[in-house]
């Protein structure tokens, strides 16, 4: 059974930083292209960041490029969101995506991690 789960979120001050995991089962991780979005109270969810299956692209949100890094381990399931200078703003719900080449909208959802940065 597809299966993904976040972990890293938590409270942080302005300025911190925080790394984010998504374990996947169940899936072929390697062959999948993943992304990250995020949902802040009372907003519509929004992309963060994506990476590539094959010859890993990254691409970003304007409002997190030079800040944010994704990248992946497919030796252990894993895909990452590095954090760093963390804004009030970014306070919302992490998700991780997932979606087989060729498919347009993510399939693969994790349940969310809460990630809160205090001013």
């Amino acid at each position: 059974q597809a299966h993904l789960a976040e972990s890293g979120g938590g409270l942080v001050q302005a300025g911190g930083s925080l790394r984010l995991s998504c374990l996947a089962s169940g899936l072929t991780f390697r062959t999948l292209h993943m992304a990250w979005f995020r949902q802040a109270p009372g907003r519509e969810r929004e992309f963060v960041a994506s990476i590539r299956w094959v010859t890993p692209g990254t691409n970003y949100a304007d409002s997190v490029a030079g800040r944010f890094s994704i990248y992946r381990d497919n030796a252990k399931n894993t895909l990452y969101l590095q954090m760093n200078s963390l804004k009030p703003d970014d306070r919302a719900v992490y998700y991780c995506a997932g979606r087989r080449s060729g498919v347009k909208e993510y399939e693969y959802w994790g349940q969310g991690t809460q990630v809160t940065v205090s001013s």
